[in-house]
Formats: C-alpha cells, structure tokens, sequence
C-alpha cells in the first residue's frame, strides 16, 4: 500500500510542476487534463501526509519516553496516544482512497421513474420520488431538467425522465436503482386501507457522443403529436420524437418540448446513456465476483426501499438500516441514507480486496 502512496505522491509533484511549464500553459487541453489529474491525487496526497506527520510525532514521542525528563515524559505518553490513534484513523482512511474509483462518479446523471404496481396511486408515488429527488438535488446546488414524462390527471407520473447536473452527481445517486415500495392509505382509496404500490427508479450517468459511437442507420426516428393527460392533444405540429436503436431495441420517446429538434436533442441523451448502461452490463457481467463486492446491482427489478407512512419509517434493505424520518427523507433529506449505503459499499469493497 506505502509503495503506491509513494508513487501517488511523486506523481502528483511531477503533474503540478508541470503544470507551472509555459508549454502546458499554452496548451488548453494538456493543461485540463493534468488540472484534472491534480485535482484527483490531491485528497490521497494530503491524507498521505497527515499519515506520515502523524508516524513522525510516534517516533519522536518514543524518543522522548526513552529520555529521563519526567515531564517531557508524561507529555509524550499523552500526544503518543493522540498519534497512535491519528495513525490507525488515517491508514483506514487511505484503504478507502486506494480503492478503485467509479470512472462515473462525477459524471451528471440521467434518472427514471416509472410507476409500478398500484396504478394511479403507484403514479403518484412516482411523483413523490420525483419531488424528493428534485429537494435533495436543490440542497446541492444542482441543477434538474425534465427529459420526458407521463403525467396522469391527478398529478402523477406514469414515468418522467430527468437530468442532475452537477460535480459528482453520479456518485451520490447511483444506489437508487431499483424497486421502491410504498405503503400508505392511497388518497384514492375511500375505505381507509393500507396499501402498497411501488415505483421502479433507474440511474444512468449522462454519456457524451464520444463515449458511445452510435451509428445513425441504426436509428429509426419517427414524428408525431404530442399527447397530454387523457389523451388530448396539447401540440398542433408533429413535435414528438421517438428513436428506435435497432441493435439493442432501446426506443425512447420524447415530448415535452415544443421544438422537434429540443425534442430529438434530449432523446439522444438518453439514448446515449441507455445504450452505455447496456455495455456497462455486458462488462460487468464478466467481473462479476466484483459486482458481488457492491451494494445494490444497479439492476431496477431488485426491491430496494419501503416507505412506510403509519409508521413514518423508510427501510433500506440491502443495507438493514430503517430511519423514522420519512417525512424529512421525502422532502430531500437523502445524505443519511446515501451515506451509509457508500461507507456500506466501501466496507464490502474492502473486504473483498484483502480475500
């Protein structure tokens, strides 16, 4: 482990004197690149050398209690003990940093839901999940835009695509793929019974042109008329955009703009990212011992949460961690959770690295 910190740590010497060299100032997409690898090692750099300040403070207070001045003794045992702790508390730390990163964490992310089972009333949890997503991404300053929808007459989402903009959007979403259960007395229910219905979230981190070569005689574009809730026509001109990616058979339709080209703009986004979360399967597929290491597949049939309103309880359960702030993780209080499904993560990785 010490030997890559050590080569982490001359690596990031040699990009940052680089980076002062006038021929890298003038060249913008070198200068980037190596601003970006900079950025990267920083964190486990700095970690490494608060690990190595803290082993040099154990060895000095070593010297000292081998010394004969009472004083100076009793000092050293108390900030030998404080190192001693720094030390284990940073070496953890660094495990963590040395494990392979997401090359998607930073990315922004595409996200779906669609109601389940349930009907109207698992369309209208859908609407939830949507607003609960829409609070947490505002608490972070990021930026959403809806890519499609499918709204019912009672203001739920049949499914609704979106887009979070922001650094590291991908790394804090990413655990919510999957089956959402919901148990709550539906509003459209007249006898008072608890039921439950569920909505199916799918996370996909926003791809660029250059990272999925898509082939234009691979897609089949079709135009229509924009529909609203219930049927009626809410655009007089054939707007609406469906793709069809032959290959895969991944069709993705479009409608919410009034411009046919805004329209096939944001269906080729998420076309671009449906196609990428095909590929990243298939690879996955053939690390699957790696998989094995991480919480959650991604895969959107796996049940993966309960909200449960009488009891104002949210379950995860590939985690076991229940939380009685259901009224506070549906307006955007996502951090608990998410956090601890990524030190659950980290946990599980680390474990399958020392096997």
């Amino acid at each position: 482990m010490f030997d890559k910190l050590k080569s982490l740590e001359k690596r990031f010497e040699e990009v940052n004197r680089r980076l002062a060299e006038p021929d890298i100032i003038n060249d913008q997409k070198a200068f980037k690149e190596l601003c970006k690898e900079s950025s990267d090692l920083s964190e486990i750099v700095e970690k490494y050398r608060e690990y190595k300040k803290a082993k040099e403070t154990v060895s000095e207070c070593k010297e000292i209690l081998q010394g004969g001045d009472k004083e100076l003794i009793e000092l050293a045992k108390a900030e030998l003990s404080d190192a001693e702790a720094a030390v284990a508390d940073i070496s953890e730390k660094l495990k963590i940093l040395l494990l392979p990163k997401d090359p998607n964490d930073e990315k922004n992310v595409i996200i779906e839901i669609r109601g389940g089972t349930g009907g109207e009333e698992a369309a209208l949890f859908a609407a939830d999940l949507f607003r609960m997503y829409s609070m947490y991404a505002e608490s972070k300053d990021w930026k959403i835009e809806i890519l499609s929808s499918n709204a019912t007459d009672i203001g739920g989402y049949k499914e609704v695509t979106f887009s979070v903009n922001g650094a590291g959007a991908y790394s804090r979403f990413k655990f919510e793929s999957g089956v959402h259960r919901v148990q709550r007395v539906p509003t459209t229910e007249s006898q008072g019974r608890i039921q439950t219905s569920a909505a199916t979230v799918a996370v996909l981190p926003e791809v660029e042109e250059v990272e999925v070569d898509i082939n234009p005689n691979d897609l089949r574009i079709d135009v229509f008329r924009a529909g609203g809730p219930g049927g009626q026509c809410v655009n007089t001109t054939d707007s609406a955009v469906r793709i069809t990616h032959i290959p895969t058979g991944i069709v993705v339709s479009c409608q919410d703009e009034k411009s046919q080209f805004k329209n096939k703009d944001k269906a080729m986004k998420i076309l671009r990212s449906r196609i990428f979360e095909v590929m990243e399967a298939e690879r996955n597929s053939q690390i699957a011992d790696e998989r094995k290491s991480q919480i959650g597949s991604g895969d959107r049939s796996e049940r993966i949460r309960t909200y449960n309103y009488p009891q104002s309880r949210v379950t995860d359960h590939r985690i076991n961690l229940t939380l009685y702030k259901l009224e506070q993780i549906l307006n955007g209080a996502l951090d608990e959770l998410i956090d601890a499904l990524i030190t659950a993560d980290q946990t599980a990785k680390m474990a399958g690295e020392n096997e």
